[in-house]
């Protein structure tokens, strides 16, 4: 087995991170042809509680299969870890009711699956487009707490919206910058 450095999605060399492939260490006899398993390793971030496997030589390490015949080591990595925020978006819809169904009938479940879906692109559109900082990559029940249950009021008054947040809301400011970045989206006609 041959280590060789991990890049990033950019392709630059990524510190402390090296991929290697098991393929031929392993009996892939009743798997599909032409499965490769790829192995990163790579220092974990300091205070990363390890395994007794990885406190051995103080790598973290994670294994992937691919059916990708073809490209370096190094690129199919990269790729593969770009997968992790499509996993982060189905563990954020499954907290926003996706993991829990409210019957065993399909036909009622499935209004209640359309339902979730439209919540989880919502949020994750409410992320992308009005939100900084912790808020950006917070997971759905942060949010729900931090602005979903603030005790506001949106008013209208002169032909105006405001919204009223109470003054010691820890993260009023927040709130009212992603307001601000919503209402500035061109409506579509």
């Amino acid at each position: 087995m041959v280590w060789t450095p991990a890049v990033t999605a950019g392709g630059q060399v990524r510190e402390h991170a090296d991929v290697a492939e098991i393929t031929g260490l392993l009996d892939l006899s009743d798997w599909p042809t032409g499965m490769r398993v790829i192995v990163r390793r790579e220092h974990p971030h300091p205070g990363a509680q390890l395994s007794l496997f990885e406190a051995a030589d103080g790598y973290r390490y994670q294994a992937f299969a691919t059916n990708t015949c073809i490209g370096q080591l190094g690129f199919l990595e990269a790729r593969h870890r770009g997968h992790a925020r499509v996993e982060d978006r189905i563990k954020a819809a499954k907290e926003t009711g996706l993991g829990r169904l409210p019957s065993r009938e399909w036909s009622i479940d499935s209004d209640w699956v359309q339902l979730a879906a439209v919540t989880a692109d919502l949020t994750a559109w409410l992320q992308l487009l009005a939100l900084d900082g912790d808020l950006a990559q917070s997971e759905p029940k942060v949010l729900r707490f931090r602005m979903l249950h603030v005790p506001a009021r949106l008013t209208r008054s002169s032909r105006r919206r405001r919204l009223r947040i109470p003054v010691g809301w820890p993260w009023a400011a927040e709130i009212v910058e992603a307001f601000r970045r919503i209402m500035i989206i061109p409506a579509q006609t």
